[in-house]
């Protein structure tokens, strides 16, 4: 994977998320740093038809308008509601648009996520993506799970196996560590790597450094996290820390939060979600926003 330089200014003031600089996933797939996420776009529980469809529509069109060239999805959300409705909104796709979508989770119902690794379950899921995309070929498909009731071996098997065929470009995985991610690249070359991560749920360091050196695209999941911080004193710390330098760069909680996951590492890939045109412009000029060494300093230590 190689990286962009940052970009400084304002060269880029109509499109922000080229602001973060780009990377080439796996030295083919180039997009800017900062991508759109498009969990949100679906009902409550990430289950179902959202609430208002016509302003998800302009959300996936808005975050084209502004640079985003990356979009994650699953045929889990919804299921199927977000890959249709990224293809009603952006079909014939603009010219460098990378969709990137996973398999390996089922939905029985809202907010239930079952893991399915069988060969023949991730087959189906993958042509069903392909069918809702109106694509020949998914340029990054992420296993959404390792299945523990399936042999590891028969799961990263079937990714080879996809790219071989040519449905596939490039293959990810999913909420992994340094152990499993080590044990795929025996079949697969691993392309990314989504774990939730952001400046208040640390747990995978030692991945997002792991991913560092070996050029794989770490893309982190619900970014801001403030949840996740069992201890009142510590989720205290944390939110006077993120106001503080929000204030100082006149800009939100969710944009320092943001702008910190960038900074962190070269190969971060950031996929802020929303359903809302609000949102996503002010998600997505966070990649304009630049923290100094003591700013980096600060919001590193919320959790300590």
């Amino acid at each position: 994977m190689t990286v962009g330089h940052n970009v400084t200014g304002n060269a880029h003031s109509n499109v922000p998320a080229a602001s973060a600089g780009m990377l080439a996933i796996d030295g083919q797939l180039t997009v800017n740093r900062m991508g759109y996420g498009a969990m949100r776009i679906t009902g409550k529980g990430i289950f179902g038809p959202p609430a208002d469809r016509a302003e998800c529509i302009r959300v996936l069109r808005r975050a084209v308008e502004l640079g985003v060239n990356f979009i994650d999805t699953a045929d889990s959300y919804g299921p199927h509601v977000s890959e249709e409705l990224i293809a009603e909104a952006l079909h014939p796709y603009p010219a460098g648009l990378v969709i990137a979508t996973k398999g390996g989770l089922v939905r029985p119902g809202p907010d239930v996520w079952d893991t399915n690794g069988r060969p023949d379950h991730l087959r189906r899921a993958l042509e069903g993506s392909l069918r809702r995309l109106k694509l020949d070929r998914i340029d990054l498909w992420q296993l959404h799970r390792i299945d523990p009731a399936v042999p590891e071996h028969e799961q990263f098997a079937v990714l080879a196996e996809f790219v071989r065929e040519g449905l596939v470009r490039r293959v990810g995985l999913s909420e992994v560590g340094i152990d499993e991610i080590e044990r795929a690249r025996r079949y697969i070359d691993v392309a990314s790597v989504q774990n939730r991560y952001n400046v208040m749920d640390r747990k995978w360091d030692a991945v997002v450094d792991y991913c560092e050196r070996h050029r794989i695209a770490f893309i982190p999941w619900f970014p801001l996290g403030a949840g996740s911080l069992e201890n009142e004193g510590n989720r205290h710390r944390a939110t006077e820390r993120l106001q503080r330098v929000a204030r100082a760069h006149d800009a939100t909680e969710m944009q320092i939060a943001l702008a910190w996951l960038l900074a962190r590492s070269e190969t971060m890939l950031v996929i802020p979600g929303t359903s809302k045109v609000a949102h996503v412009e002010e998600n997505i000029t966070a990649a304009e926003i630049e923290l100094t060494e003591e700013e980096m300093h600060t919001l590193e230590r919320v959790v300590a």
